[in-house]
């Protein structure tokens, strides 16, 4: 069974980490880290620890030993390079490219085992159950006999009011609203004045 295992984004240039790469391509993977642990060269700490996490990785998720395991495929890519400059003679600018690398490794077996039932324990989730429906009370409603009464007994909402149309004097149609008020306030003036001249007074 092959396991995967990937360091992304390293800040060290793939020239110089292929060159430890190189050596420990199809080893056995104790072997590999022994050769790693005594290398002379800073890449050999990432390669060693991606090794030990694939390793991990193996033993823990698909029960592999480790000394069944060897390195089947390790490869550098080259990832995103920072561009910063450096000031050189006569005002120019020299460039400095700060290059960075992924490496992707796979392991493999060298005699297939047999495959481990690996049950995981799982916490038992008390199932939910449903709530009882809820039974509807009824309010009761003391009757008095009228409309209103009867329409809450068979569930009707009470009828509106009829509005009251109201009554348009065709001669005062298109008027305003204030100018037609005025008018009525001069009706009123006018009856009130022909009461007083034809009052007769109390002798």
């Amino acid at each position: 069974m092959e396991m995967k295992a990937k360091a992304k984004y390293i800040k060290m240039s793939p020239k110089k980490i292929r060159l430890v790469v190189n050596i420990i391509r199809k080893m056995d993977v104790n072997d590999s880290l022994a050769q790693l642990k005594f290398m002379n060269k800073l890449a050999a700490k990432p390669v060693e620890k991606l090794l030990n996490s694939a390793v991990a990785n193996a033993k823990h998720n698909f029960g592999l030993e480790r000394d069944n395991l060897y390195i089947k495929e390790i490869k550098v890519d080259e990832g995103p390079t920072l561009k910063r400059w450096r000031p050189r003679a006569f005002g120019r600018a020299g460039a400095i490219r700060k290059r960075s690398s992924h490496i992707s490794l796979i392991l493999d077996e060298k005699e297939e085992t047999i495959k481990k039932n690996i049950k995981k324990s799982k916490i038992a989730i008390p199932k939910l159950t449903k709530e009882a429906p809820k039974k509807e009370i009824k309010k009761e409603v003391p009757l008095t006999g009228g409309k209103k009464d009867i329409e809450k007994v068979e569930g009707k909402k009470p009828a509106k009011r009829e509005i009251e149309k109201e009554i348009f004097d065709e001669r005062k149609k298109g008027k305003h609203r204030h100018k037609e008020h005025q008018d009525h306030l001069r009706e009123k003036g006018k009856k009130g004045f022909v009461k007083k001249i034809f009052r007769r007074k109390a002798g």
